[in-house]
């Protein structure tokens, strides 16, 4: 069951792609049939019109092909019928006669309805003046055009008829089938088999792209080859390959998180465990004033190892949050740095105390596109740092102004010890410290800190503090006001 559910969709997509191409097609070739009907019925039209103009010049040249009225036999009754009149066809009406036999007729009326010469099937139509008169009949299932117009001849004042079978207009349907609608219904046939075999052929492709993503290992992110795609599916395919990058990419930082969060933790729950242990054992043998000697150091022992635990699953779980706003545009907002850095000061300010440093804040107003929490834990990082690693009696400013010629900016300044050139860039590596540090650390705050100016657009930079002395860690947005 499972690879035909896998193999299912495919079908279907394909069936879509078909019906839409075969309306597309469709849709043109009717209208074209549409059109070729309408000019058809135009053409029939004017073929009409040229036709009932040639019977009306050749109306008159009937009359005038009347040159005499045959003599009556000397028995025939006097007065009961006109004399026949005898005919010299003019050439045009002939030709006319001749030309279409078996589809024409003509017919030769006394002004009383009584017919001289001609065929008997024409009707009786007598006109009072000498305007022709048109009109349709239908004698032997061919419908003729007749035109009836009272006309001078040798003999008197005769009517004329003339009729033409050859009507385009009763035609017209049988052309219409014949020239438009059959040729576009075999079109149409053929279209539909045509657009069927090269859309399956057309989709083979991506049918097999869509095949190898649906058997994917969930695991297996690696880019999909989008040379051996179609180039209308490339972008897809390319779209695919950024999204397996980011999802990798994260999946890989999480990855690294958890194995970094295993390796250090272990450390410092390590310590706890041992503190308790020797706590436990010493209280065995020691009298009583010794135990509560033993018992405040060991009290400040667990504290100190506690707060450290505590500050590295901190520091750890928002180096985690980093990570992710790295690889994920989250939304951001307007965020004013003069604000943010008073809130922060603030936080330190008995931490200072304690080492007598002069903590101090220079701040103009000015706002930054991005995350208020990350830009908060940059701050906490960089002032922890700052206020751990400077001696006593020390000077800490945390600094922050719109810019002049790039953007807001963000620093963190102290006239410590400082950080050798040679060492800047592997301080910003996860878990790195300084060779010969004195004071205890995990070697995440500066990591941090440099994740959290990434997932901003930016980079953290280390340079020399105010007189070449101590350190200046800041960063520079490069979007803001």
């Amino acid at each position: 069951m499972q690879p035909d559910n896998l193999s299912h969709p495919a079908p279907e997509r394909s069936g879509g792609l078909e019906r839409r191409l075969l309306l597309l097609l469709l849709l043109p070739f009717g209208l074209v049939g549409l059109v070729g009907a309408w000019f058809q019925y135009q053409a029939a039209g004017t073929a009409a019109a040229q036709q009932d103009q040639r019977l009306l010049r050749l109306a008159p040249m009937l009359g005038d092909s009347v040159v005499s009225a045959q003599q009556e036999p000397a028995d025939a009754p006097a007065g009961l019928l006109p004399p026949k009149p005898l005919l010299l066809l003019a050439p045009p009406v002939e030709e006319f006669l001749n030309e279409r036999a078996g589809t024409v007729g003509y017919g030769i009326l006394s002004t009383q309805g009584q017919l001289l010469l001609g065929d008997a099937w024409l009707p009786t139509v007598l006109p009072a003046t000498a305007e022709p008169e048109f009109l349709s009949v239908t004698e032997g299932g061919v419908t003729y055009r007749v035109i009836a117009q009272r006309v001078p001849t040798a003999v008197g004042d005769l009517i004329v008829q003339l009729a033409d079978g050859s009507d385009a207009r009763q035609n017209w349907l049988h052309m219409v089938l014949s020239r438009v609608l059959l040729p576009n219904l075999v079109l149409m046939v053929v279209a539909a088999f045509g657009v069927r075999w090269a859309v399956a052929k057309a989709l083979r492709p991506l049918v097999a792209l869509t095949h190898a993503v649906e058997h994917r290992s969930p695991r297996d992110l690696s880019p999909i080859a989008a040379n051996a795609t179609p180039a209308e599916v490339r972008p897809l395919v390319q779209s695919l390959n950024r999204l397996f990058a980011l999802v990798n990419a994260q999946t890989e930082a999480q990855r690294r998180f958890v194995a970094d969060a295993a390796h250090q933790l272990r450390t410092p729950l390590a310590g706890l465990q041992a503190q308790i242990e020797a706590w436990g054992q010493a209280t065995r043998t020691l009298d009583e004033q010794d135990h509560i000697s033993l018992r405040v150091d060991q009290v400040r022992g667990l504290r100190s190892a506690a707060r450290r635990t505590t500050q590295l699953a901190n520091q750890l779980l928002a180096l985690s949050r980093a990570d992710v706003t790295t690889a994920d545009s989250s939304a951001t907002q307007r965020v004013d740095l003069k604000d943010l850095c008073e809130t922060v000061l603030a936080l330190y300010l008995d931490a200072a105390a304690a080492k007598h440093i002069d903590l101090g804040l220079a701040a103009e107003p000015t706002q930054v596109n991005g995350h208020a929490w990350l830009l908060r834990e940059l701050l906490i990082n960089l002032l922890d740092n700052a206020i751990k690693y400077t001696p006593p009696h020390g000077l800490v400013t945390l600094r922050c102004g719109p810019g002049e010629a790039a953007g807001p900016w963000l620093a963190v300044e102290d006239n410590g010890p400082g950080i050798a050139p040679a060492e800047r860039e592997r301080v910003l590596q996860r878990f790195y410290r300084v060779p010969g540090s004195a004071t205890d650390g995990n070697g995440l705050g500066l990591a941090i800190a440099h994740e959290i100016a990434r997932a901003h657009g930016t980079q953290l930079q280390l340079t020399p503090g105010e007189g070449g002395r101590g350190l200046r860690v800041g960063t520079v947005f490069l979007t803001g006001s």
